[in-house]
């Protein structure tokens, strides 16, 4: 089999016609396959969150990264850009939205398509990850311990203050969710209770939740790193986009 993959910054159109830099991850041979957004975590469109776009075009998909600050710091480092846009009040919902309809027609134009289109996110990329599932026709969603998804965030968060499980029954794809029984946003009461909302809408999802993990399992590069959390997720992402978007 061939598997040959490339990777680059690319420009897309974005939330009302804005172009936005984002990370294109790609498989070389013939398709179709089913292509993925990636949403970053708070921190930014950083080093590794372009080594899990770059991860899901090895395991066969297309990846796609919006860079969601963009707008504020061009060309800025991660943690500066990211500290421009909380400086700037966060990235309103309305224009995550715009960005990730964009980043998933790009993937749906490009050579090899199948046509549909999976979104993953971490941190507040999880909770965009699952407004983004509401908001826009996609095939399969994976947020990974996204906050702020059933409780309200804090007034002086850059998070936006409405909880996003009150738009759950627009949910329009299955959902698959990983969290840490330690963290404490989202804490294990609030995935109980995403869990049941869910159910009692019919919406297809799973939710797994591993002991000894707290916040930021899947991150390489953190003491919060916990490598068998971090496989076991990997495996089941794999195998959820490959459910959901193959064919």
């Amino acid at each position: 089999m061939y598997d040959a993959t490339m990777a680059e910054t690319v420009t897309i159109a974005g939330d009302g016609g804005d172009a936005v830099e984002a990370y294109l991850a790609r498989r070389l041979d013939r398709g179709p396959r089913g292509g993925v957004v990636v949403i970053h975590h708070m921190p930014g469109y950083d080093a590794a969150t372009k080594e899990i776009t770059r991860r899901l075009a090895v395991q066969g998909f297309n990846a796609l990264c919006p860079n969601l600050y963009h707008r504020e710091a061009p060309g800025a480092s991660p943690d500066d850009a990211a500290a421009a846009a909380r400086a700037a009040g966060g990235v309103s919902d309305d224009r995550l939205v715009g960005d990730v309809g964009g980043a998933a027609e790009a993937l749906r134009r490009l050579a090899g398509s199948n046509g549909k289109v999976g979104v993953i996110g971490y941190c507040s990329g999880g909770r965009q990850a699952f407004l983004a599932a509401c908001r826009l026709r996609l095939d399969a969603v994976v947020d990974c311990y996204g906050g702020f998804v059933v409780e309200a965030a804090p007034p002086d968060s850059p998070v936006p203050r409405q909880p996003v499980v009150t738009r759950a029954a627009e949910l329009s794809c299955p959902l698959l969710g990983l969290f840490g029984a330690d963290d404490q946003h989202p804490g294990p009461a609030e995935t109980k209770e995403l869990g049941r909302v869910l159910d009692e809408l019919g919406k297809v999802n799973e939710l797994h939740t591993y002991e000894g993990a707290g916040h930021a399992f899947f991150a390489v590069d953190r003491p919060s790193y916990r490598p068998d959390a971090a496989a076991d997720g990997w495996r089941r992402i794999e195998a959820w986009f490959e459910r959901h978007l193959a064919g």
